[in-house]
Order: structure tokens, then sequence, then C-alpha cells
């Protein structure tokens, strides 16, 4: 087991740390620049700090927002981040990663319109100012597990990834006609957000869901497969109408601009030399600005198969592997790879992600990055569901409290995992360190 030291005292020695490690984090003291409002499409967002989309997994039968739901979304918005990006909430009902999965259309719009409308009065009565709401859209694709057990849809078979959901060259790939039908109702639920009251959709394309899985379907035949124009087009085609039907609605995107994963269906990723290769990726988020996307949220890797490049941790989930580097290393390479993605498109809004392996020195590394021009701003996820008033410590306090942050144990993780209700355990103790200990007993 690789023990890796993830407790820095200070500053100091975590600068050291990364210096010893030659990596290209950076630190600033100067964290008022974190306050600095910035607009998009004429919106003005109040600061740099976002949340990203942590799925609670508590929905209502019918995909609408729980109680718990709500409680989540009002420690986010009275923390005082400018941008709240919601959970991931899913297109269709098959589609959803868990049963309690949020589900986003018609029949619960009215729900998720009063979750708007409750979430921007929870940030006006405590912080005087409202969050910029962001609407993640999902297709869970070959993750789809709607009733509790793996029911995957595929738009490719490949070796690696067949494995992880375990499915045989004969199980059945998604046609053309279910791409474009899918492809319709994300519009559908894009034009659906606006009417709920979100400044902004994303259509989900990370973590080799359903549309991250389709950018590396080199193997994959049609109008939907193999070259780049065609791994590409369905999701061109998705913003394209959104931006068609609904011209007023930001358009955003979490993206992977590497699925690190050697195996001939792969994305920002080199096979031959098993390295990141960001000529796609960085190809497509030009082509998507000029459509429209001026905002951009980017992520690498899959939490099924390679977790520690999406969310380096401390400890892993049962079953998984140990760390195979230093996390502070896995920090790094998300800086860089937003850094370039920023570089690429310069007008458009980059989030940076990575930033709660840091713990209490994760405001000094979204400082020094902001300033830098690397990323316009910085995306807390495991961070916000332990410590949601982050921001107002940073903005009135100046500082993060030790004692208040995520410690990377990857208990949420093993939540999702165990298809479980999510949140944190060791900070949110009374309500998720009860709903841990059933889950463990019914998975040990």
């Amino acid at each position: 087991m690789n023990e890796y030291k993830y407790n820095y005292k200070n500053l100091v020695e975590i600068k050291k740390e990364c210096n010893d490690l030659d990596l290209n984090i950076h630190f600033s003291n100067d964290v008022d620049v974190l306050k600095k409002p910035i607009m998009i499409d004429g919106v003005e967002i109040p600061n740099r700090l976002a949340i990203q989309p942590m799925e609670g997994f508590d929905s209502k039968i019918n995909g609408g927002p729980s109680e718990l739901t709500y409680r989540r979304y009002k420690r986010f918005s009275s923390g005082g981040a400018g941008m709240i990006w919601f959970e991931a909430s899913s297109i269709f009902k098959e589609s959803r990663s868990n049963p309690h999965q949020l589900i986003f259309n018609e029949s619960t719009i009215d729900e998720f319109k009063d979750l708007v409308e409750k979430t921007k009065e929870y940030a006006l009565k405590e912080n005087n100012k409202e969050p910029y709401l962001v609407l993640q859209l999902t297709h869970s694709g070959r993750f789809s597990k709607p009733y509790g057990d793996r029911k995957p849809i595929i738009v490719v078979h490949d070796e690696i990834m067949d494995q992880v959901v375990n499915i045989d060259q004969n199980y059945p790939v998604v046609t053309d006609d279910y791409l474009k039908n899918t492809r319709d109702k994300y519009v559908e639920a894009a034009k659906l957000a606006k009417l709920a009251g979100f400044d902004a959709i994303d259509i989900k394309a990370c973590h080799r869901y359903l549309i991250s899985e389709l950018l590396a379907a080199k193997e994959r035949e049609g109008m939907y497969g193999g070259s780049y124009e065609n791994r590409t087009r369905l999701l061109k085609e998705i913003f394209r109408m959104i931006k068609q039907e609904e011209p007023s609605l930001t358009m955003g995107i979490r993206i992977n601009v590497s699925d690190a994963i050697d195996s001939k269906n792969t994305w920002g990723y080199s096979a031959q030399t098993s390295t990141i290769d960001l000529k796609e990726p960085k190809k497509l988020v030009k082509e998507l600005s000029e459509i429209g996307v001026n905002l951009i949220n980017v992520s690498a890797g899959t939490p099924y198969y390679n977790p520690h490049i999406t969310r380096p941790y401390k400890d892993k989930v049962k079953g998984s592997y140990d760390q195979p580097e230093h996390p502070l290393s896995g920090v790094d390479r998300l800086f860089n790879l937003s850094a370039e993605i920023q570089k690429t498109v310069p007008k458009t809004a980059v989030v940076g992600s990575g930033y709660s392996s840091l713990k209490q020195f994760g405001m000094h590394a979204a400082a020094g990055n902001i300033i830098k021009g690397r990323h316009k701003f910085a995306g807390f996820g495991r961070q916000a569901i332990a410590y949601p008033d982050f921001a107002n410590d940073i903005f009135k306090n100046g500082e993060m409290q030790a004692n208040k942050c995520c410690i990377a144990c990857s208990k949420c993780s093993q939540l999702m995992k165990w298809g479980s209700k999510t949140g944190c355990v060791i900070r949110d103790s009374k309500i998720y360190g009860p709903v841990f200990k059933k889950a463990l007993e019914k998975n040990s």
C-alpha cells in the first residue's frame, strides 16, 4: 500500500512538497481575487468559486427533488459560492445511474422550478447575492442502473470498458435512431431548464457516460462513430439545435478532455504513446465555442475505471486500487488540463477541477490559477458536500478551516458505488453516518 503525505501544517509545507515533486501548482495569498465578479452572456456572477455537480441520489420516486435535495442546495446556496453547478439530472428514466438520481422532464419541471427559486432565496437571505445556476443534463450510458442493477446502454464495444460493466460482444449497441432521439430529448430538456429558471445548461460529456463514450467511439460504425467528425457530430447537433430554439440560454459542458484510458476507443489519449493527447479535445472546444458554448467545466478519466485521474484521493473505495501516484500529481494534471483548454479558448469561462484534494490550501491554489489566467473559475466538488460554507469562510474570515475540510476518505464515493443516497459521512455525520452504516451492513 502506498503511503503518501496528505496532511500539511501550512502553506510553506505544501509548496515545498509540490517543488520536491516538480509540480506546476501555483499558490497565492491574494485570495481577494476570488471575490472578483465576472460576466457570462450579460449576467454577472458574483465570484470565482463554483460548486461542482455532486449527486445526492435522493430523489423522490418520480425523480423530483426530495427534502434531502432541498437541504443540499440550501447549504450550497447559503455557503456563498458564485456558481452552483446542479448535479446530473437524467433525461430518461432508463438512463439513470441510480434509482434515485434526479430526472428532469415535463413531469418534474415544477418541482425543479421551486428548487431553483428556493436556492436563490437562501442565497439572497444569507449573502444578498444570487448564485449562477447551471443544470447538468445527463444520459448515463453504459453506467445506467435505473432499478439498482446494471442496465448498460452502450454506443460501442470496448475491451476495457465492457469488462468494467461485465458485458460481452453479443450485448446490443444502440442505433443511430436511438442517438437522434436522445439528441432531441437533450434539446427538449434544455428548453425546460430555461423555463425552470436555470441560468445555463450543461450537456454532460465526461467520465465515459453516453456522450463522453461517443466522443471516443472510434470503432462504432455509422454517422456517429469512427472519424472525429462523426464522433463529435451528435454533441454539436445538440448545441446547434439548442442555440436555434433557445438562443438566450447559456450553454455549457462538463467534458473529459482526456479519458486516460489506453484502449482502441479512447478520447484525449494516444494509444500509440500511452500519453494524454489533447489534439482532438482542443479542436472540439474551439468548434463548440464557435457554436456558442460559453462555459466549459474540465474533467478527465472515469470513477468506474481510473478514479485517481478524476478525483485524487487518500483512501480508496472498497474493492478499488491504492492511489498509484501522489495525490498532488493528480491535482497538478487536472490543473494543467484546464489551463490548456483555457489557453485554447481564452474568451470562454473555464472551470478548473481538483481543488478538494488540497483541503484548506485549495483557496490559495484557486487564487494562483485565476491570477495566472489558467482558468476563470475554481470548482470544488467533494469539498462542497463536506464544507458547503467554504466560500463564505474565505470571503469573511480569509481562511478555510482544516477541521471542516474534505479529507478525501472516499466514503461519499463508496456510498455512490453501493447505490445509496450520498453525502459526507465525516463532516455531515448526523445525516450520513447512519446511511453509511446501513449501506456497509448491506454490502458486507
